[in-house]
C-alpha cells in the first residue's frame, strides 16, 4: 500500500513537471511581425499588447496605467498591423506609443 501511494504521488510529480516545461515558450518580441501578432500565430494578442504596454512606460519611468489608453494604443497597433502585415510589431507600436510619458 505504502509503494502504491509512493508511485502514485511521483507519478503525479513527473506529469505536472513535463506539462510545466512543455508550456515554456520564450518569445523574442524584436522579431514577432504585425502579421503573427494579428492572427495570434505568436500568442493571444492581448497579452502581448499589454507586456509592450508595460515595456515602454517602464522604458520612460511611467509606472502609471490608463486601462482606456491601453484598450485605445492596442486598437490603433491592430489597425495599423491590419494594414502593413509584415512590419515588424516593436518598431510599429513604439511609433504609437513610444513617445508617450
Amino acid at each position: 500500500m505504502r509503494k502504491a501511494v509512493h508511485c502514485i504521488v511521483g507519478l503525479a510529480t513527473i506529469l505536472s513537471t513535463s506539462s510545466a516545461v512543455q508550456a515554456q515558450v520564450m518569445l523574442d518580441l524584436s522579431k514577432v511581425t504585425c502579421d503573427q501578432w494579428v492572427k495570434y500565430q505568436v500568442a493571444n494578442p492581448k497579452f502581448i499588447a499589454m507586456w509592450i504596454s508595460g515595456y515602454f512606460h517602464g522604458k520612460h519611468g511611467d509606472t502609471m496605467i490608463d486601462t482606456q489608453k491601453l484598450i485605445a494604443d492596442a486598437d490603433a497597433a491592430e489597425n495599423f498591423c491590419f494594414k502593413n502585415p509584415e512590419a515588424l510589431l516593436m518598431p510599429s507600436v513604439e511609433a504609437i506609443v513610444g513617445g508617450q510619458k
